[in-house]
């Protein structure tokens, strides 16, 4: 299953902060995530978003809206990105 993927616009300014090859490696990510749900993604407990997908040091914190489109809240390094 195909998902359109929407990054919000505080998800496009945290790629802009993020290193160019890592930002890259992040919209492959992307990618693949959008063909399957495939990478690694973990499912979180008590915490909104409800997804994250890995990538390296960062994770992008997702939602799937009405099974066909994942929306990307937050690309966060690692030790951020569950901070409230």
């Amino acid at each position: 299953m195909r998902y359109a993927v929407e990054l919000k616009p505080r998800a496009l300014k945290d790629l802009r902060h993020i290193p160019r090859e890592e930002a890259s490696r992040i919209a492959d990510a992307l990618e693949i995530l959008a063909n399957g749900l495939r990478g690694d993604v973990k499912r979180l407990a008590q915490f909104v978003p409800e997804y994250r997908l890995r990538v390296g040091d960062y994770r992008v914190l997702f939602e799937i809206e009405n099974k066909l489109r994942i929306v990307v809240y937050r690309v966060r390094h690692r030790r951020e990105a569950y901070r409230t």
